[in-house]
Parts: structure tokens; sequence; C-alpha cells
């Protein structure tokens, strides 16, 4: 065990597990959290935030990354830290590019030079958002805000570096943890007679629980095949709309008997232009995970598997899903 952890080591299941240290970033995020639970088996876990003290994971000090890197010499860098509050972003374009662009390839730099891998959490917010067909991993890209195109400058970043990696954008990602866009909805569905929910984007919501489970066995698959390294997208199944997903966690409330204001009915859709925001979202934020399941042999469950769990874990602990 490293001197300086911050985090109780694990213990390796076999000869094909990791065959050093992991190094997480982002631990107190929502993937972060997860990745936490996930990522113990593998091997030995020093898992970072912001505020971590003797090991640095300040990522608007990039340099101080590096002599993390250098101080701990892991075999696998897991980034789950990133600048995400869309919105704000458009207003403060050089703390984005830093915390995701700028950190993460000195993160690849210095995983390069060790030989370690380096997983790294994208979006879809990469591409414009246009047609309706699952964008693959070929797909051109055309971000449309200061976040995506800062995500994309992250992913180039890392492949320009040459280091092993493993990109994987995602799409509405939600946890128990933490506020997200379910909580917000029964909250309001509580307090209101009618609610406006957008029903011109369409994705898949994607719990971080099935982000951090799918990323631990990448990484053992990879340490078999460090060939299949490179970049993936990897999100639940299926589709809805902001409005489809409202929907859907009004009405599971209703029918378990918590108290739901807003009638049947009243969840009205509206379209994008109808609730302007700072940064453009865009409309299609469908992923095509056929290469990622093909290659590690996950089959990824339908949005409404994960939501509902999270739903039981969130109006009723005690209650198993």
């Amino acid at each position: 065990m490293h001197p300086l952890t911050e985090n109780r080591p694990g213990r390796p299941l076999d000869d094909s597990t990791p065959p050093g240290p992991i190094l997480l970033f982002g631990k107190n995020g929502q993937v972060g959290w997860e990745l936490q639970r996930a990522l113990a088996p593998l091997g030995e876990l020093h898992a970072l935030d912001h505020d971590s003290t003797v090991l640095h994971g300040d990522f608007s000090r990039p340099e101080l990354l590096a002599d993390t890197v250098r101080a701990l010499r892991p075999a696998v860098i897991v980034n789950a830290a990133a600048h995400t509050a869309v919105d704000r972003a458009e207003g403060e374009p050089d703390l984005a590019r830093c915390l995701n662009a700028t950190a993460p390839g000195v993160l690849a730099r210095e995983a390069a030079a060790i030989g370690a891998t380096l997983v790294h959490f994208s979006t879809d917010y990469v591409f414009d958002g246009s047609g309706t067909l699952p964008r693959d991993e070929d797909a051109p890209t055309a971000p449309l805000s200061v976040y995506g195109r800062t995500k994309l400058d992250g992913e180039r970043a890392i492949v320009a570096s040459g280091c092993r990696h493993l990109i994987l954008r995602t799409s509405w990602v939600y946890a128990t943890r933490g506020s997200n866009f379910a909580k917000t909805m029964l909250r309001l569905a509580s307090q209101r007679d009618q609610l406006s929910v957008i029903d011109d984007q369409i994705g898949a919501p994607t719990g971080a629980e099935l982000l951090a489970d799918a990323t631990a066995h990448a990484l053992r698959t990879l340490a078999r095949q460090p060939e299949l390294g490179g970049l993936y997208h990897l999100a639940a199944g299926g589709e809805t709309s902001w409005h489809g997903y409202a929907r859907f966690v009004i009405e599971w409330a209703r029918s378990m008997g918590h108290p739901i204001r807003v009638a049947p009915g009243q969840v009205l859709p509206i379209p994008t232009r109808d609730y302007p925001t700072p940064a453009p979202r865009p409309l299609n934020s469908r992923l095509d995970t056929t290469r990622f399941r093909r290659a590690f042999g996950l089959t990824l469950s339908p949005w409404e598997t994960g939501v509902t769990r999270m739903l039981h874990e969130v109006l009723d602990p005690a209650v198993p899903a």
C-alpha cells in the first residue's frame, strides 16, 4: 500500500486484474461515488477529489495532478472529474477548458510516460444533436456549447498523447446521490397542479451505477485484451424525451402511493424553444452502444430498469428494488 493513500486498498482478484494501484479522480461526483464501489475489488484504490489534501486532485491546478501521478505511479487512472455545469460553462470558458481539456491532457501525458491506462468519461454534447438516429463513435462531431467543445478537446488531447485509454461517451447521467432530474420532477409534482417539460430532446437516462459497473468490467477485460482500448459509447438501453422521463417518474411514484399533486395528463409537453437556456442542448442525444456491447460482452438494460431502482432507493430506501 502506498504511504500516501487516501482510501483503503483493495486486493487484486487474480492475475487478470490491473497489476498496480488504481487512481480515481472525482470521487465525490455522481459517477465517482459509484466508481469507488465498483473499482475496489480490482486492486489498490486511491480515490481523490478536488479538496484532497495529501495527494492532489484539483483539476484547476493541472500540474499538481502530474505530481500525484508521478508519486503514485498507478497502473490505471480513472477520471470522473469534470466541469459539468453546462450553462455556467458559457460564462467561464477558461475554467471549463482547464477542467475538461487541459487537466485530462496532463493525465494522458503522465499516463503515457508510465505506461498506465487512462479511463475518461465524455458526453453526447460533442455532437450537434441533429437527426433522429443514434450516433456511433465514428460520427462527425460538432458541439454546440462551451461544455461540448471543451469535452471534445479533452478527448482529442488524450488520443494525441498516445497513452493507452478508454474514453466512454455517455448521456443524461443520474444517481441516487445528490440532485437529479427525477428528484426535481417529484418535488414539483408534489407542489403543483401542472408541469411543462421538454419533449423534443431525446436520449437515454443513464445511471452512474451502470456506468461504474460497466467501467470496472471493461477494465478487467482490457487487462487481458489491451487492444480493445479506444473510444466507446456507453448509455442505458432505449430512449425517451425529458417529458417521457418525467411522466414515467411521476406515474411510478403515484402508483406506489407517494403524494403526487399534479393530475394525470397534466404533465404537458413543450418544445425546447419555449425553455431557452444559455447553452444550447442537442435535440438528439441517442448513442449507438453496439461497439461497446460487442467488445466487452455486456447487455445494457433499458433506462426504465435503472430509473426504477433509483426511485425505490430515493422514495423508499427500506424496500429492495
